[in-house]
């Protein structure tokens, strides 16, 4: 549902390349780290990427579903907590 926010920007899948609007995309944080070279005190860099997915391409790579169970065991660890 839109709820009211006009029209939303429109992004590509990184998977497939399908434009969908913003609100409807998958937004997963993809880590990534580079190692910079063989030397004694090995320095790793680590960066950061926020992909797009579209939802038929996010329940292909799994990523739709984690992002539920995720959310469950948060919410029922803030209720064990209260």
């Amino acid at each position: 549902m839109k709820m009211g926010r006009g029209r939303e920007p429109l992004v590509r899948c990184d998977a497939c390349g399908r434009r969908i609007p913003r609100d409807k995309s998958v937004e997963y944080i993809k880590g990534m780290s580079f190692d910079t070279g063989e030397q004694k005190d090995v320095v790793i860099d680590l960066t950061a990427r926020k992909v797009h997915y579209c939802i038929s391409c996010a329940k292909h790579r799994g990523i739709f579903e984690k992002k539920k169970e995720r959310a469950e065991q948060i919410r029922k660890r803030r209720e064990g907590v209260v």
